[in-house]
């Protein structure tokens, strides 16, 4: 930083801009040395340096016309020449005989005085810069390293787009209105755990994306709350996730002295109450994984008992028939089409639950809300039918009776 800030005053005081500086400094003593650095190139007669440059301003005008940047490869076929790093061979000959193209040429400066009061200004906010470029990049270091991690963060408040700013105590981050859970409130000053999503540097700084509802910071908590994942002998096999309301969780151990379930859930359900604690009240699914598809769909759509499974392919498509009692029929199917949404997401099939009575209704998990709730609310009112009438005829056997 303070060879750069010299290397500036220099150029302010002594020097021009067209100087490549490179500054030697002796903390010790306070010498300095100084030098103009430039690469060697070939000579380039100034009609065709003029030639270039009017037909890159040609081009980057076109270019913003069509509302984008010029590229690299547009003007990959242009002779360029930088005036401040590089130097034509015909002139580095003047300062060095034995001069090739592509070579170095460090020419010495002489510092003909003390610096000047402007150029210790300049000086003073190069430094300044410098601290703040490297505390910037030590920031964006430790926090590149947490993504895919849980971490802490104080709410400040909700801008304009709906986006969350939080307090990460050296830096603020961002949740977007798409990584928030819906109905969730974000009170100012309220402690809260996120997922990093992603991290990248960014015009003024670090900029860090958090997220609330992403499926991965379901396995970042549980990684964090059983030691039998963290060390790996449970394995989360697949998540599927209605953020705010439910998820479920398929495990597998291939160890045999090890519950994966019971793992999870902890004495007394102690390790399962903490997580929900953690995703504020969002229902948890500890599901055992299966290689066996049929046996995996039937444990993905518990707590609901399946009767039978067909699987089939349709234009590349895994499709599974999930035939199912009356009574649970709507189990299977969850608030909403919640369960069997969840259930294809965890299984990597599109399920159809098929109701085993004689109506033979059928809801798919790609079904939309409406179309579930229709259903589930005519099957309702039959069973209600149904219920008044077994009562009509009880009464009229005791009558007779």
């Amino acid at each position: 930083a303070i060879e750069s800030a010299l290397g500036a005053a220099y150029r302010k005081d002594f020097g021009n801009r067209q100087q490549n500086i490179k500054v030697k400094f002796d903390p010790d003593t306070g010498d300095m040395q100084m030098w103009d650095v430039k690469i060697v190139v070939e000579d380039i007669p100034e009609e065709t340096l003029e030639a270039a440059q009017e037909e890159m301003a040609a081009r980057r005008e076109k270019a913003l016309e069509e509302g984008r940047e010029l590229s690299e490869e547009e003007m990959e076929d242009l002779v360029r020449f930088n005036p401040k790093t590089e130097m034509m061979i015909s002139e580095a000959k003047e300062v060095k005989k034995a001069v090739s193209i592509g070579d170095v040429l460090e020419i010495e400066l002489s510092i003909p005085g003390d610096f000047g009061r402007m150029a210790a200004q300049t000086a003073k906010q190069v430094i300044i810069q410098k601290l703040r470029e490297a505390e910037r990049n030590t920031v964006f270091e430790d926090f590149k390293e947490q993504e895919g991690k849980i971490v802490q963060a104080v709410v400040q408040r909700r801008d304009r787009t709906g986006t969350v700013i939080v307090d990460l105590g050296k830096i603020t981050g961002f949740v977007p209105q798409k990584e928030q859970i819906p109905r969730e409130f974000y009170k100012p000053g309220a402690r809260m755990r996120f997922y990093v999503v992603k991290v990248d540097m960014g015009t003024r700084g670090p900029e860090i994306i958090l997220s609330r509802s992403h499926k991965d910071m379901v396995k970042s908590i549980f990684e964090q709350e059983i030691p039998e994942i963290e060390n790996g002998d449970v394995v989360i096999k697949g998540i599927a996730r209605d953020p705010g309301n439910r998820s479920k969780v398929a495990v597998y151990t291939d160890d045999e002295s090890i519950d994966p379930i019971g793992s999870c859930i902890g004495q007394r359900g102690s390790r399962i109450t903490t997580i929900i604690d953690q995703m504020g009240g969002e229902k948890v699914d500890i599901i055992q994984y299966n290689d066996n598809p049929v046996d995996y769909i039937k444990e993905a759509l518990s707590p609901a008992k399946v009767s039978h499974v067909e699987l089939k392919e349709i234009d590349g498509k895994n499709i599974a028939d999930v035939h199912v009692a009356p009574d649970q029929f709507s189990l299977a199917i969850g608030r909403g089409g919640q369960n069997v949404r969840l259930a294809a997401q965890l299984t990597g099939y599109e399920i159809n639950i098929v109701d085993m009575s004689d109506d033979g209704k059928e809801i798919n998990s790609e079904d939309g809300e409406e179309k579930i709730d229709e259903t589930l609310s005519e099957e309702l009112e039959e069973r209600a039918e149904s219920e008044e009438g077994k009562s009509t005829d009880d009464e009229e056997s005791e009558e007779k009776e």
